[in-house]
């Protein structure tokens, strides 16, 4: 059970595996681009590709779907980033249980955007998560965990395809060892638990009044989507890719100290920002020295 890219390794893993993937849910087709076309999902286009059966509910959880899913009497349902509640009904179908793969170190970073908030709080560490699934929201027993360094030049879309090649290797380890009677589910400690929840586009307004580190992690965190953006002239513009840079002074926030091909350096609460690459609101993502070239941008403007 899966929709997005992030699913699309552990289903690859597992089609390639001696499992016998029994039948591919993932959400219905959903309208994209400027023509909104109806769209398959990544997982929906490989099932095809593949010729593996497919489900679409528009509910996972209706009397049909449950009774469809449990004629087939699985051992197990893998669940990656599905995008659909599972119910009681639902989790107690298999032989076993439902297995769930979170893109965090439960029990941190429960929610929606784990890898998201991971990079915007400055974390240097985090992992992959498989566990039993529960009625709660990622609270689940832990069954397998494997961490990942988060370096200094990820963001959360370098981060997204390392983790599900990560996970991906996990949830064949937990097969592997719930084959040979090897795991050992334990119970998360709530008291441990954060959070990370769904975001929202308003989330990536930049604050030039907070430290350069939190802005350049907030970039990085929001990168490529919703996008950290902020205003100048009243345009809105994305910023894509930020460097921190030491001086030995104080600019005011959010003015522009200087420019040059390799970036526009900004004021903060007290290091630079330099913006290397941004996005024009209706244009695509470029570097500075594309930008430079069609704007005329001065020492001195604000960005608000």
């Amino acid at each position: 059970m899966g929709t997005p890219k992030f699913s699309l390794p552990t289903l690859q893993k597992l089609y390639e595996s001696d499992h016998k993937v029994q039948l591919v849910v993932t959400q219905p087709d959903r309208p994209k681009g400027r023509g909104r076309e109806s769209t398959p999902s990544p997982v929906k286009q490989f099932a095809l590709e593949k010729k593996i059966p497919i489900l679409q509910p528009k509910k996972c959880t209706s009397l049909e779907v449950v009774k469809t899913l449990g004629e087939l009497n699985s051992d197990v349902f893998i669940v990656v980033a599905f995008g659909q509640i599972l119910d009681k009904n639902l989790l107690t179908l298999p032989r076993h249980f439902c297995i769930n793969l979170h893109s965090s170190l439960l029990p941190k970073y429960r929610g929606a955007a784990p890898i998201n908030w991971a990079i915007i709080n400055g974390e240097t560490k985090t992992g992959v998560t498989t566990m039993k699934m529960d009625t709660g929201l990622d609270t689940g027993d832990i069954l397998l965990s494997s961490k990942v360094s988060i370096s200094d030049d990820d963001d959360a879309q370098s981060l997204h395809e390392t983790l599900a090649h990560k996970g991906s290797s996990l949830v064949l380890e937990t097969l592997r060892q719930l084959d040979s009677g090897l795991l050992e589910p334990i119970c998360q400690n709530s008291d441990l638990a954060s959070y990370a929840p769904k975001l929202k586009k308003e989330d990536g307004l930049i604050q030039w009044n907070q430290p350069a580190i939190k802005i350049h992690n907030l970039v990085r965190g929001l990168t490529p989507w919703p996008g950290a953006f902020s205003f100048l002239e009243s345009k809105r513009f994305k910023v894509c890719k930020t460097e921190i840079k030491s001086c030995g002074s104080i600019d005011q926030p959010g003015v522009i100290v200087r420019i040059s091909g390799h970036g526009i350096e900004v004021g903060t609460k007290n290091e630079r920002i330099v913006i290397t690459e941004l996005q024009p609101e209706g244009k695509k993502r470029m570097d500075v020295k594309s930008f430079l070239a069609g704007h005329n941008l001065i020492v001195g403007k604000k960005f608000t």
